[in-house]
């Protein structure tokens, strides 16, 4: 590297004294690419003003540098101008990449955020889902404990109605047997009656009297039996 900036060093001094020598013209070309190899070499401002320092001491006589020192400013402005714009791109280059730097710090710093919102996202809906599930089989063993009760209620009310269809069936046989037995004796006595009548009128009062309390207790078990009807 070091044998390349001697190179670069001498081709300068060689290009800057034929810039200078009076009546040549000034060689724009040869002064850009000059500045294009001195930015492949890295060379910097600093760097290149030394260089041209021993160039300008290398002229002789002095008052044939002192006419040639215009041209050769000019010349070391030219070979510099790529040096500084390469500086001026890297500087830019260098903000456009802090910005994207700083653009991307906040850029992980919101996703951070964002995936730890995420995760407790994750976690509510996961704790939802749990107390949903557990509510929704309890729901279902309360609707199931439900459908079982109105079972059992319907079970229960079959039993009460067939118990109670029961009951009415067993008072109306009594029913039915106690006034068959009670009108018949009633029929009887009123035969009996008839025929007393033809042979004993003092006895047919009696007779009537007897007949009566049976149309009386009749009536007292029709009562009765209607009572407990109703009680069902």
């Amino acid at each position: 590297m070091k044998q390349k900036l001697i190179n670069f060093s001498e081709r300068y001094a060689t290009a800057l004294r034929t810039c200078v020598t009076p009546g040549s013209k000034f060689a724009l070309p040869v002064a850009v690419a000059l500045g294009q190899q001195a930015v492949a070499l890295g060379i910097e401002t600093l760097d290149l003003a030394r260089m041209h320092e021993q160039a300008l001491n290398q002229l002789n006589p002095d008052a044939h540098k002192r006419r040639a020192t215009p041209k050769a400013n000019k010349f070391f402005t030219e070979v510099n101008t790529l040096i500084e714009e390469t500086h001026q791109s890297a500087r830019q280059a260098e903000v456009c990449l802090n910005r994207m730097k700083e653009s991307l710090s906040q850029r992980t710093v919101e996703l951070a955020t964002t995936n730890r919102q995420l995760q407790r996202g994750v976690i509510r809906r996961k704790v939802m889902e749990a107390a949903f599930e557990k509510s929704g089989r309890h729901h279902q063993k309360c609707l199931k404990e439900s459908l079982e009760l109105q079972k059992r209620l319907r079970q229960l009310t079959h039993q009460v109605l067939a118990a109670q269809e029961d009951e009415r069936k067993c008072i109306s046989r009594e029913l039915h047997d106690e006034i068959a037995q009670t009108l018949l004796g009633i029929n009887v006595r009123l035969l009996s009656l008839k025929q007393e009548a033809r042979v004993n009128h003092k006895g047919f009062k009696s007779d009537i009297a007897s007949t009566q309390r049976l149309v009386a207790k009749s009536a007292q078990s029709v009562r009765r039996v209607a009572k407990e009807f109703g009680s069902l």
